[in-house]
């Protein structure tokens, strides 16, 4: 293969070496005047190296723009299985201790009809929310086990390198990680002072952010790239009430 490869190479140098000599000819026997022509080679020899700058340029620019797709890709496949996981589950749960639950879904009930606007107005609405959480808004002992069950999962993604690539899912999975070790630490949710039911709201708040962020990212991704795994990700939205997977 390697050899074809070599033999490949040497023939089109031989035709393009040959067939710039009968270009040359050409204009010999057109122009008749070998002054004129070596002008012109020289001429072309000359911008030789900036012609070789400039496309080496574009070249490496496009092949690094093509590693930076392929990179991305791989990427939001990491980030589908986080979701298939573990984030669906935890913004659902989660969104349940938001205050004004009921204007954030409804900010975040993404659809099929869901253009490139509506996935930069959902963004926008959740950087401008100043989310307000009530941690005794449901059962922490469940979240608890569900998150330290996924421990070792969670630790197998920030063994993906791709995840360099991506700081704000990096910074997603360090504070998911500081809320189950918070979780983990404590033996019971009873009696808990203010002062550290406000610490796990805090922890709670940080998540969430993080995570919704995320979320709408990755169905935008899904919506442009992948369209039947939008659909079904839309009929189970952790937004809806009551996901239905079926098809109406």
């Amino acid at each position: 293969m390697f050899r074809k490869l070599i033999i490949n190479k040497k023939l089109m140098v031989s035709a393009l070496f040959s067939f710039s000599i009968i270009l040359y000819g050409m204009d010999y026997v057109l122009l008749g005047s070998a002054k004129d022509l070596a002008i012109w080679f020289l001429g072309n020899l000359a911008f030789l190296p900036i012609y070789v700058i400039i496309v080496t340029l574009m070249i490496e620019r496009v092949i690094k723009e093509r590693e930076r797709h392929a990179v991305m890709r791989k990427l939001n496949m990491v980030i589908g299985v986080f979701f298939s996981e573990v984030g669906n589950r935890l913004l659902k749960e989660l969104s349940t201790s938001v205050v004004s639950c009921t204007d954030l879904k409804r900010n975040l009930l993404i659809n099929g009809t869901w253009k490139e606007q509506d996935f930069s107005s959902a963004l926008e609405f959740l950087r401008k929310s100043d989310i307000k959480i009530e941690s005794g808004r449901y059962e922490k002992q469940g979240l608890k086990n569900f998150l330290v069950a996924k421990r070792s999962f969670l630790v197998s993604l920030l063994e993906n390198q791709n995840l360099l690539e991506h700081d704000d899912f990096t910074d997603l999975l360090w504070a998911v990680f500081h809320l189950v070790e918070e979780l983990e630490a404590r033996d019971t949710f009873d009696n808990m002072p203010q002062s550290d039911i406000d610490h796990i709201n805090g922890d709670i708040k940080r998540v969430f952010g993080h995570l919704s962020g995320e979320w709408v990212m990755y169905m935008k991704h899904l919506k442009h790239d992948y369209p039947y795994l939008f659909s079904l990700a839309v009929r189970l939205n952790p937004m809806i009430e009551s996901p239905d997977p079926a098809v109406y």
